[in-house]
């Protein structure tokens, strides 16, 4: 059986980014009626708009969750001199809740690349 690898590992975001980490939570997320995954690309037309961003699972009050997407390719992939460029932060975000249930304390900011294919984290 072939063994699929991880498109975190394989868009570098992994080793690059992130260390190697184990999920603890599901994240599910919308732009529009499209749900995004890990290592799909989609258009900056497509992202303008703030994200419906959910976090499966039972309800549990003691758990809350912080959202933060950045940019660790701006201004361009190739010299990423701006890297981990903030897009957005949500906190305090209740597990089985979406995004819009926590405290927004940086605005989103729809990515607009100025060159190149970015990868948004």
């Amino acid at each position: 059986m072939a063994r699929s690898i991880d498109p975190l590992v394989v868009g570098r975001v992994i080793g690059d980014v992130l260390d190697m980490f184990v999920p603890t939570a599901e994240l599910v997320v919308k732009y529009g009626d499209k749900q995004v995954a890990n290592g799909c690309e989609i258009k900056p037309s497509i992202v303008a708009q703030r994200p419906h961003v959910h976090i499966p699972g039972l309800i549990a009050l003691d758990s809350l969750y912080t959202l933060i997407m950045v940019d660790p390719d701006a201004p361009s992939p190739s010299e990423p001199t701006m890297r981990e460029w903030l897009h957005w932060i949500v906190v305090d975000i209740p597990q089985g809740m979406d995004a819009s249930k926590g405290t927004e304390l940086v605005e989103y900011v729809g990515p607009r690349p100025p060159t190149g294919i970015h990868r948004y984290v």
